[in-house]
Parts: structure tokens; sequence; C-alpha cells
């Protein structure tokens, strides 16, 4: 079986979660489609609220 790409949509989400935890600027968002930019911020702020409750250092 073929192993499908992932939606565009949930990559955004999980490189904004990945940039979240490592601390960069919510800035630093590459996106410029309100979709995309969306789900990147959605994952960023979700990495930042898991981080404040202890869950990465």
């Amino acid at each position: 079986m073929k192993r499908q790409k992932r939606d565009r949509l949930d990559r955004a989400h999980s490189q904004g979660y990945k940039a979240g935890i490592s601390g960069r600027s919510k800035d630093a968002c590459p996106y410029h489609s309100q979709d995309s930019k969306s789900q990147w911020l959605g994952g960023y702020r979700e990495a930042i609220g898991d981080k404040s409750e202890g869950l990465f250092k």
C-alpha cells in the first residue's frame, strides 16, 4: 500500500507545534494563506500551553 502524504493543514499545525516547543517566535510563521497560517498558529499556541504545563523543559 502506498503511503499517502499528510494533509497540508496537519503539516502546518505540526510545524507550528514544533516551533512553539523549540521557543521560536510566533512571528516566524512561514505561511501566508489564511488557513495554513491559522493552523500553524494553533499548533504554536498548543505547544506554548503544553510547555507552560510542564510537559516539556
